[in-house]
């Protein structure tokens, strides 16, 4: 079979609402969320070829969703809206300390996903099958059907990757050790964020997280972190990519936005560093507006960005 979508993601939207303060009045602006769901629509705005699969309420946040991916060219054709079970919702505060997040998932529809919902043929149509930490925390069966669509992407071929995404809310840390550490090790492109990666490793060091995560089976690391840039290794090199600096209003999405603008950037040039680069300033500019899906730009945005 030959790929006809650059990437496909697994995992839970989510309905945002955002808190805003700029007005007399505080209010929570509506919007949309959910880390991969974030991550396919910002690859689809570098240009990529996209498609998402998961399990929606049969509600108006369902349908909401439904516009959102075909607004966006996401394809959408395996996504099946539920009438036994709702579309998950969270909350997004600001404060001194940054962003907090309040969420309301338990019992959703995406979290009832089994191995046996996972379409045949359609991990295997894309080149890359991207998830997150997240997609397996949110339920057993869940973390199996990941498993399982990883399976299936290896023995078609295909790349897989992963981004480690802790949520400790969701389940214990040595469970989420154990769990990321192996589909991290059957990857191809690690996707850590510094602070989860110091807790699932243990280690301070980026460049010693940076091995951690190759030495388990990952082919490409590129660690974020934050305001210090993105830490990219490969067997036999190792480099810092400088992040590029804005005036941040809110980060909810910045990481998803890196995401996927990376993999988009990758699938297009072949280069890691490069697409890091690239993939620093499509997260930059993200912060600069609320919410996780409005701010994340597209393709003529970013090189602007880049080029001035």
């Amino acid at each position: 079979m030959v790929p006809n979508i650059d990437i496909l993601a697994i995992g839970e939207p989510m309905v945002e609402f955002n808190e805003n303060k700029t007005g007399p009045e505080t209010v929570y602006r509506p919007g949309h969320g959910g880390d991969t769901s974030n991550t396919i629509i910002a690859a689809a705005r570098q240009g990529a070829r996209t498609a998402y699969f998961t399990h929606l309420g049969d509600d108006a946040f369902g349908q909401q969703f439904i516009d959102l991916w075909d607004k966006e060219g996401v394809t959408r054709d395996h996504v099946v809206l539920r009438s036994d079970a709702r579309t998950g919702i969270y909350f997004v505060t600001h404060g001194v300390d940054g962003h907090a997040f309040s969420y309301y998932r338990t019992g959703s529809a995406a979290s009832l996903v089994a191995p046996k919902d996972l379409p045949q043929g359609l991990v295997e149509s894309a080149r890359i099958l991207h998830i997150s930490g997240i997609s397996q925390a949110i339920s057993n069966s869940a973390c199996d059907m990941v498993f399982d669509a990883i399976g299936r992407a290896r023995r078609a071929g295909r790349m897989v990757s992963y981004d480690t995404n802790l949520r400790l809310r969701l389940w214990p840390l040595e469970r989420a050790r154990a769990v990321i550490h192996a589909a991290v090790a059957m990857s191809d492109i690690a996707l850590p964020g510094l602070d989860d990666a110091e807790q699932l490793t243990g280690l301070k060091e980026p460049e010693a997280i940076c091995d951690f995560y190759l030495r388990l089976g990952a082919k490409i690391v590129a660690l974020t972190l934050g305001k210090n840039g993105t830490m990219v290794a490969v067997e036999g090199d190792c480099r810092l990519i400088p992040a590029r600096v804005v005036k941040a209003i809110d980060a909810t999405g910045a990481g998803d936005t890196f995401d996927g603008a990376f993999l988009a950037e990758w699938l297009r040039v072949g280069d890691p560093f490069a697409a890091a680069a690239y993939a620093n300033a499509a997260a930059a500019l993200s912060t600069q507006g609320y919410g996780a899906v409005a701010p994340i730009p597209f393709r003529s945005a970013v090189e602007a960005f880049i080029k001035s």
